[in-house]
């Protein structure tokens, strides 16, 4: 059942995808800005109290619809599935500010590339040059398609769970930009806990798509990124995603000040290398033709997901 309800959801998603602007995520957001509302005091367990109350009162009623589903009818289930995961995905429709920043990249317009970015990203993006938007163009693409899919089917697989899992995983994942992210409230003690939590919920999710990553993309590089780099984001969960992906794609990524990738600024001549370690990341630095690399890399770690899951539900029916 797990791998026909991904994978219908993913033919759905990729035929009819799920806008930003859709009713279900309106009405998360609005949630989200009440419960902030009710239970920041700006202290730290008034942000967890907020989370649970939010995360759980949401999780909690689809775990209960799962199991009466399964109980009912298993093609009920099914369809249940189906349609959980296609609400928490919704890649595809990032993936087009993605592609459309490419082809304005591609016929010069550097105008309305930015513009794009800007959107995207929620940031200032009037300074940039080229080759930053495009870097910061393919850190989104490679954290939103791990946070909108491989994050997703991960959570999605954990036994008894479900599309319950998947739900719990795109809430915690929507509350770190609401909360902790939030220019009105990232200072605040109220959206550390989303931040912390949502770290650890993370945790294995990220470095499993690192290694897809590496294992579909240039898989030495990837690995020595890993290895070497990763603790130069503020967040290492994200340093592991990009460096395993830069490496992979044999392209730089990170850069000081970077809000969306949440780098540490740091000075290289100040560290003590090891032994072995190089003062830069290995690749080359960003261009247009990455742009392809990357929805290839992407493309290549989601069929490679498939097959995995593919090769447990045949040694399941032999066992």
């Amino acid at each position: 059942m797990i791998f026909f309800s991904i994978l219908f959801a993913l033919v759905i998603d990729h035929f009819k995808p799920m806008r930003m602007s859709n009713p279900v995520l309106g009405a998360v957001r609005a949630l989200a800005d009440k419960v902030e509302t009710w239970f920041n005091a700006g202290h730290l367990q008034h942000g967890r109290i907020g989370w649970f109350t939010l995360v759980l009162g949401i999780t909690l009623p689809v775990l209960a619809i799962y199991w009466v589903c399964l109980y009912v009818n298993a093609f009920l289930a099914l369809i249940f599935n189906i349609l959980i995961l296609y609400l928490c995905m919704g890649f595809r429709d990032y993936s087009q500010y993605f592609s459309a920043i490419q082809v304005a990249l591609i016929v010069g317009d550097e105008v309305k590339a930015r513009k794009l970015l800007a959107e995207w990203s929620g940031r200032d993006t009037s300074a940039m040059e080229t080759p930053e938007i495009i870097r910061l163009s393919i850190e989104r693409a490679l954290l939103t398609s791990h946070q909108h899919v491989f994050g997703v089917f991960f959570w999605f697989m954990i036994p008894f769970l479900g599309p319950a899992g998947a739900v719990f995983y795109r809430l915690a994942a929507y509350l770190v930009r609401a909360w902790a992210e939030n220019r009105d409230v990232q200072h605040e003690a109220f959206g550390r806990f989303a931040s912390r939590i949502f770290f650890w919920i993370d945790w294995i999710p990220a470095r499993l798509t690192a290694m897809c990553f590496a294992v579909m993309g240039n898989f030495e590089d990837a690995i020595f990124s890993w290895r070497n780099f990763a603790d130069r984001w503020e967040n290492k969960n994200i340093g592991v995603l990009l460096s395993a992906g830069g490496g992979a794609l044999g392209v730089r990524l990170g850069a000081p000040d970077e809000k969306a990738a949440r780098v540490v600024s740091i000075d290289i001549s100040a560290i003590d290398l090891e032994e072995g370690e190089t003062e830069s990341q290995p690749g080359e630095e960003p261009s247009v033709r990455f742009f392809q690399n990357t929805i290839g890399l992407i493309w290549r770690a989601l069929l490679l997901w498939l097959l995995l899951f593919l090769f447990f539900v045949i040694i399941g029916w032999l066992l």
